[in-house]
């Protein structure tokens, strides 16, 4: 492939419905635009609610006959979507770092590896999952929800599309998906494989498009028997509101503002870098990111120095090259958010100990914001409640453990936590408290089989692992 071809951005002009790939309804396309040098990198279609009621009805004339698919017919086409999945993993991996910004040997392992992962570990749980038990005198029959929408974000693009696609396929439903339109690219690579291995003509359907016109045609179809959504809180309210209309199950996964609770016995050398660390992974751009850092009052001036430190190493660097660093946000809209959540903290009286708003001197091309690390900051501020989805840290002192649970717990999300100890027992204690999905317990590492999802407004139902394949299972009593 000559260096032309190579930048030619990529020009994707039909959907995937019905087993084929077929013109949109309308001729509108939607540009993406690559975060590290702001130019074009492609266009897809701007699919029409028209378009999502074709897939819709492909998936809902496709349901019975996959339903009724033999499970070992199921787990081998899944892997066979893993297979496919793994030999364009290199693509994926360049097409996501593109995207949205993610370094790419970081790419490589997450937003490639973990889609395959999933598709193998669905097949995998087919085995052992009981799709039919005794209770007492009564047969348990677990089937498929039915057709399912699954509307997905653009932070971990096929990452999230896997942990939606992979277990409702493996459970027997249909599938209609809406990827973002802003990384919607590696979807188009997920249809290829998925027509490539033969799944039944009508089981996976891709429609691109914006959510006020696909998604909330998908969320309030009465055919779509359920809707898995990642995105916005603000978002997740709507698709509630639209599937309440035909009273479909909703599953959603929305929005964050994790905290990191470290005890006053804990080793700072080791506990704050792995908070920076996991608050900057995907350049903050992550639901579950631990960005809000509970330190004790005493210890406070240690964390910032060990903090500030871990931060600047996080220096912003080109995506694709050698040095470490964190890459570009994903838009000029989000770096613009970003920016405005830094100065808000600035004018509410946080401390600024490192980063801030202005552009990295060395990278004048490209949506990069630098780490930022605040202390001396409160529960009530702006900083310290509502999601920033960058490369932002609060420091935020308390003076006893009561406090520090409390503070942990006083936000309207409980998507995820991480508590560290120099007490494996006090640790765990303290992390049996938080009202919060998933809880990283002295630097626990995020496993794929461990259900994810939250509490309060981060939402409801859980991906991953066992739990999530139930997600798109119903249970049906045969009394006798």
């Amino acid at each position: 492939m000559s260096v032309e071809q190579q930048s030619r951005p990529a020009v994707r002009d039909q959907l995937y419905v019905g087993g084929a790939w077929v013109a949109p309804d309308g001729h509108g396309t939607l540009e993406v635009v690559e975060a590290s040098t702001e130019q074009p990198l492609g266009t897809v279609p701007e699919g029409t609610a028209e378009d999502a009621r074709r897939a819709v009805a492909a998936a809902r004339k496709a349901f019975d006959g996959w339903a009724a698919t033999p499970v070992a017919e199921r787990q081998r086409l899944l892997r066979a979507i893993a297979d496919g999945l793994e030999a364009r993993a290199d693509e994926i991996a360049r097409t996501v770092t593109a995207e949205v910004g993610m370094p790419l040997k970081l790419s490589r392992i997450i937003q490639a590896g973990l889609p395959i992962a999933s598709f193998r570990m669905a097949a995998d749980l087919l085995d052992e999952i009981a799709l039919e038990e005794e209770a007492g005198t009564a047969l348990i029959v677990r089937d498929p929800v039915g057709v399912v929408g699954a509307i997905t974000p653009w932070n971990y693009p096929l990452h999230q599309v896997a942990c939606k696609v992979a277990p409702a396929l493996a459970a027997g439903c249909t599938v209609v998906l809406k990827p973002s339109e802003v990384a919607p690219l590696s979807a188009f690579i997920l249809a290829e494989v998925v027509d490539h291995v033969g799944l039944p003509a009508g089981v996976f359907n891709l429609v691109t498009g914006v959510g006020p016109v696909v998604g909330e045609a998908i969320a309030s179809d009465p055919d779509v028997d359920m809707v898995s959504f990642t995105g916005s809180t603000r978002a997740g309210k709507r698709v509630s509101e639209l599937a309440a209309g035909s009273v479909k199950r909703v599953a959603l996964e929305l929005g964050g503002k994790s905290p990191y609770v470290i005890l006053d016995d804990a080793d700072l050398s080791q506990a704050v870098p792995n908070g920076v660390a996991k608050a900057f992974l995907n350049s903050g751009q992550t639901c579950s990111a631990l960005t809000r850092m509970l330190v004790p009052r005493e210890r406070l001036a240690e964390a910032e120095q060990i903090a500030a430190a871990t931060a600047e190493a996080f220096a912003p660097a080109d995506p694709t090259g050698d040095r470490n660093g964190i890459g570009p946000l994903v838009s000029d809209v989000q770096r613009e958010r970003v920016r405005g959540y830094i100065a808000k903290g600035l004018d509410e009286g946080a401390r600024l100990v490192t980063g801030g708003a202005e552009a990295p001197d060395d990278l004048p091309q490209g949506y990069y914001v630098r780490p930022t690390v605040f202390s001396d900051v409160t529960p009530d501020m702006t900083i310290a409640q509502e999601e920033i989805f960058g490369p932002v840290l609060v420091l935020i002192p308390y003076d006893d453990e009561e406090q520090a649970i409390a503070i942990a717990n006083d936000t309207i999300y409980g998507l995820a936590a991480g508590v560290w100890s120099g007490d494996a027992d006090r640790a765990n204690r303290v992390a049996r408290r938080l009202r919060a999905g998933q809880i990283e317990v002295n630097g626990g590492a995020f496993d794929l089989r461990a259900p994810f999802g939250g509490f309060k407004q981060s939402g409801n139902g859980r991906e991953n692992g066992r739990f999530g394949l139930e997600e798109y299972l119903e249970a049906k009593a045969l009394l006798r």
